[in-house]
């Protein structure tokens, strides 16, 4: 399977181990109403207290250049929190769709197309019957174009160093291996897809087999819940995870 080399990202040293300060302290976030994360306020108060830091050790004596670093890193924190917001808003608007974070919103049958963000990262989920014909790898004619629609919301130069993952799962019918392979192939067919589509980030995809199941393979309807190609943007590398665990 060919794989993209993830491109390096760079990153303060100082801004590295600050930011590790923060969650091992436990840095509160900021809710919005239903309950799931305001990405762009948390990023502020955390790029804010940030600031604060990169300040304080540049002042002399006096808190002027604290507050300044203050401004300038909720300035950077917001900036940073509200890409990751508003790419999870543009994406939905280009698939005609809403951001769901409803941590059941993979459970409901009636949602074949989930746009959702987290702290971290983005995920668009794609279920299967809508994605690919039983047992193919090529994505549907339709399929493509939906995945196509997407893509002028991911070319913006505020994503420039995004990173994008692409995942594939299938129901446990059939040996682990097979549909690993079936998984692996699905995902890497969504991937060159998004590639072709002119978007030029790292792309590398990964196949799960069944090894992530959203609902237990008990059911025909079960196995069609997770039947399913997922694409993750990670504004950062640090922000990639293991789908498959």
């Amino acid at each position: 399977m060919k794989k993209t080399i993830l491109k390096p990202i760079l990153a303060s040293s100082l801004t590295v181990a600050l930011l590790a300060g923060c969650v091992a302290g436990g840095m509160p976030t900021i809710k919005n109403a239903d309950g799931s994360t305001n990405n762009t306020q948390t990023a502020a108060v955390i790029g804010g207290l940030l600031g604060a830091v990169v300040g304080g050790t540049t002042a002399n004596r006096g808190g002027k250049r604290v507050a300044i670093g203050g401004a300038i890193g909720a300035a950077v924190g917001a900036a940073v929190g509200y890409s990751l917001d508003q790419q999870a808003a543009e994406v939905a608007q280009t698939l005609n769709t809403n951001v769901n974070n409803s941590p059941s919103a993979e459970q409901n049958s009636n949602n074949d197309l989930i746009v959702s963000n987290t702290d971290k990262f983005v995920k668009i989920m794609f279920r299967d019957p809508m994605m690919f014909q039983t047992n193919s790898a090529t994505p549907t004619p339709s399929a493509a174009a939906e995945i196509r629609q997407m893509i002028p919301a991911l070319q913006k130069p505020v994503y420039a160093n995004m990173i994008i993952q692409t995942v594939g799962h299938t129901d446990n019918r059939g040996s682990f291996q097979h549909n690993q392979q079936l998984s692996e192939s699905r995902a890497s067919s969504v991937g060159n897809t998004v590639n072709q589509g002119g978007v030029t980030n790292a792309i590398y995809s990964k196949g799960c087999s069944f090894s992530k199941p959203i609902v237990q393979n008990t059911s025909t309807a079960n196995m069609a819940l997770n039947r399913r190609v997922e694409i993750y943007l990670y504004p950062t590398q640090e922000a990639v995870i293991d789908p498959c665990i």
